[in-house]
């Protein structure tokens, strides 16, 4: 646990400009708004508010009094934690840091007049913007799927109401029945994230006498994250529960019915499943896209060396919304993201000083009780892009001490971040 709460310490002094940073040029205060409070968007206003000793007015827009984290929601599913463990709120960041919190939603961003435009018809002008929105779902990438079928075929892949869906879902699975799983297609929120969820399924299932029910993930990529590792794991504990099919094997979605929740592939019909798991493509946050800073159906190009939009040197793109190269999309990425980004908004408008930037991540995945498995690396600018330097994953037959220790690293990491995104 010391050795990840040290990376992300490390990370944070990558981020930490001087704390005696000069006098703010002229008279005002250079103003910075921040769109989206999750992993990138509440560090980097913290991070800006704390360490730039009050030069900076950061105002932080995010629509939702509370924050329910993406990341561990699948420990919520297996019964690991509890809804409100995951659920946090931005007081501290107001009244410690002075942030001001914009509670609407950010409509759109005028990069003309450096103005962000609210719901209700606030607008907020900015000397530099950090947009965090994170992603979108393509309802249209699975046929048959749309907005109205995610109550019946939920995603869960936005925290909140669909993550306490799909728990619903899983208590009324009977002994027996299939769950089917439809997996995204590169690149998309949390590459580990449908595999442990599969997990935690599983262990929900068996550990209620439910143990003849069966999960198929119907997948469109021909790999995915630490996949030798959750099969090993599925083998031991799960024995034939989960179900793995790639392209090759399943030929393809053909369509999903959310009235019968059936799921027709190119290879076999899934009929009268208990539920069905559809997890679709997925792109840049939409307002990202409406301020043409992402393509159609994309994510933002970014400067790796400063995390600004390659279009506007004026706003620095975050997290999940951004092309970040060899980064995965994942909380512990944004979070690395935003300290670089915040210290460079702070050097640039305060004159403090600024450091080569470096990024970290670490993904961990529960695969049954005291049983984790992680990935991860080391990054750095190269060639235009954000480039891994080194990295690592679990191996097959690892001693349960270190799988143990993983866990516990695991549990110590998401206190530790959302701390530092909170305060």
């Amino acid at each position: 646990m010391r050795i990840h709460r040290r990376r992300l310490l490390e990370t944070a002094l990558v981020a930490a400009a001087s704390m005696a940073a000069p006098a703010v040029i002229g008279q005002a205060r250079p103003r910075v708004v921040v769109v989206g409070g999750g992993a990138g968007g509440a560090t980097a206003a913290r991070y800006m508010a704390r360490d730039s000793n009050g030069q900076l007015a950061v105002t932080l827009v995010e629509e939702n009094e509370l924050y329910h984290t993406c990341f561990h929601s699948n420990l919520y599913l297996g019964g690991f934690k509890s809804y409100a463990e995951i659920t946090h709120r931005y007081d501290t960041l107001a009244s410690r840091y002075g942030i001001a919190l914009a509670r609407d939603r950010a409509e759109g961003i005028d990069r003309d007049r450096r103005e962000v435009v609210l719901r209700g018809g606030t607008r907020l002008p900015y000397d530099r913007l950090v947009l965090s929105p994170g992603i979108d779902l393509k309802y249209d990438s699975v046929p048959g799927w749309s907005k109205t079928a995610e109550e019946t075929m939920p995603h869960g892949w936005k925290p909140g109401p669909q993550t306490q869906l799909i728990r619903k879902k899983l208590e009324a699975v009977p002994n027996g029945g299939t769950i089917v799983m439809v997996a995204p297609p590169n690149p998309y929120r949390c590459p580990p994230g449908p595999y442990e969820r599969a997990s935690m399924f599983a262990h929900v299932l068996k550990s209620t006498g439910r143990g003849d029910a069966r999960i198929v993930i119907l997948d469109p990529k021909e790999s995915f994250s630490k996949q030798g590792v959750f099969q090993e794991g599925w083998e031991r504990y799960y024995g034939t529960m989960i179900e793995w099919l790639g392209p090759k094997i399943h030929d393809g979605i053909r369509s999903v019915d959310p009235a019968t929740n059936t799921v027709v592939t190119g290879f076999e019909t899934y009929r009268d499943c208990a539920f069905v798991n559809v997890i679709p493509a997925q792109m840049a946050g939409e307002i990202a896209r409406r301020a043409g800073l992402a393509p159609p159906g994309g994510y933002c190009a970014i400067d790796p060396a400063t995390m600004k939009a390659t279009v506007d040197a004026n706003i620095h793109v975050l997290g999940d919304a951004c092309a970040a190269g060899d980064m995965p999309k994942s909380a512990f990425a944004a979070n690395s993201q935003a300290k670089v980004a915040a210290m460079v908004v702070r050097a640039e408008l305060t004159g403090s000083r600024s450091f080569p930037p470096r990024y970290l991540n670490t993904c961990w995945s529960l695969v049954e009780t005291d049983d984790a498995i992680k990935v991860g690396g080391r990054y750095e600018p190269r060639d235009g892009r954000i480039a891994a330097v080194e990295t690592f994953v679990s191996q097959n037959d690892e001693p349960a001490d270190l799988r143990k220790q993983n866990e516990a690293e695991n549990l110590g990491w998401y206190a530790a971040i959302t701390a530092d995104m909170f305060g």
